[in-house]
């Protein structure tokens, strides 16, 4: 294995004691010649997300009290930026169940749906998905159209719900409904839906990028799911909504900045062997140059969310912070995929090389989990634009 560029100086102990262990258990369950096989084959890495929970590593995100280790959100990010650094797929897996659909039941469910919900999502007996985009609404979240109309101790919901990341391979939907469909934000609530539910169809979408771990549609037709599914407060989905995004938002610039640090590291290698002109790639100045650029771009991604933690962990509200480094560390990640591919030449637009699942996987990243347009609304909207 080839020398990394990440530096581990400033992590504390059990941080790096962390990184080590979730990197030794990847490289056992989730050899890179099984992550290229399972990317044409669109397959969910089951085994490593198994090992990864039987290990306690999805512990990390939830309080003691729900069966977790109430990790920091500088431990998150270092989890999830490790993660990212070996392989998004499995990143994007873990952070879809646990952050993105998990966080919600945790932070706004019942004691009693809290207790039933979180300890198999550690333990990986269950798996979550957040169904909230529409066919017709993506970045208009108060816009939806799929209805829970309340009829006894049941919601009978209707609509579909696209992109909507692992629900292939989820347990539950952790639905974003209308409750009210005469208002909008004010009428729209949470409610988790068993994917086992009558009348719930899913049906897997073929992507570009994150394959192993990819969208599906989602259709509702007459499910009904018990009234006390419903959670967070009727009407109450929105403002809910809100006070998750920082931790969202985390998580996405922590797996970028990770991959950032793992394409840098392939170009590198793979300039290092090239041989044009009787010698290395590696020791021309343009290839030198756009290494270096590439590694400002890994550590300026990294700074951003290890900042986001900080203020995160001190009690701050992270706002602009968090929209600023999920801006970066996505569009940087991509950026260094780019200029990866440019530095491989042929190699890196071929097949053959990991490159170009690199480029696919980093795609997404100013797309997904609100656009770096909608992030930089919320930047102007924070400076008083």
């Amino acid at each position: 294995m080839s020398q990394s560029l990440i530096n581990i100086a400033g992590l504390t102990e059990e941080q790096r004691m962390m990184r080590e262990g979730v990197l030794d258990l990847l490289s056992r369950h989730l050899p890179w010649e099984k992550v290229r096989k399972m990317d044409e084959a669109r397959e969910f890495p089951h085994e490593a997300y198994n090992a990864l929970a039987e290990a306690g590593y999805l512990g990390i995100f939830y309080p003691e009290e729900l069966g977790g280790m109430g990790g920091s959100y500088k431990d998150i990010a270092v989890f999830l930026e490790t993660l990212g650094y070996y392989y998004t797929g499995i990143a994007q897996a873990v952070t879809t169940s646990a952050i993105y659909a998990g966080m919600h039941v945790a932070k706004f469910g019942s004691p009693e749906l809290k207790q039933e919900i979180i300890p198999k999502i550690v333990s990986g007996q269950a798996k979550l998905a957040l169904a909230m985009s529409e066919p017709g609404t993506g970045s208009d979240v108060a816009g939806i159209k799929t209805s829970a109309v309340r009829d006894g101790d049941e919601y009978v919901i209707n609509g579909s719900k696209v992109w909507i990341t692992c629900a292939h391979v989820a347990d539950y939907l952790v639905a974003i409904v209308k409750t009210d469909t005469q208002a909008r934000h004010n009428g729209i609530s949470t409610i988790l839906v068993p994917t086992k539910a009558e009348g719930l169809t899913i049906r897997p979408l073929s992507m570009l990028g994150r394959r192993t771990s990819h969208a599906n549609e989602v259709f509702f037709d007459n499910v009904r799911v018990p009234a006390s599914n419903l959670f967070g407060g009727e009407g109450q989905a929105w403002k809910n909504i809100m006070k998750a995004l920082g931790l969202e938002r985390l998580g996405l610039a922590a797996i970028s900045a990770g991959h950032c640090f793992k394409i840098t590291e392939y170009a590198r290698d793979y300039a290092h062997d090239r041989i044009q002109f009787g010698k290395p790639i590696s020791q021309f100045q343009v290839i030198q140059h756009k290494l270096a650029d590439m590694m400002i771009m890994a550590e300026t991604a990294r700074q951003m969310t290890f900042r986001v933690a900080d203020l995160l962990d001190g009690g701050f509200p992270v706002v602009q912070e968090a929209s600023i480094a999920k801006i970066v560390a996505t569009e940087n990640n991509f950026k260094c995929a780019d200029i990866g591919m440019q530095i491989m030449g042929g190699a890196g637009y071929s097949n053959e090389y990991d490159m170009q699942m690199f480029f696919r996987d980093s795609r997404v990243g100013p797309i997904g989990g609100g656009t770096s347009e909608i992030q930089r609304n919320i930047i102007a909207k924070q400076m008083a634009l």
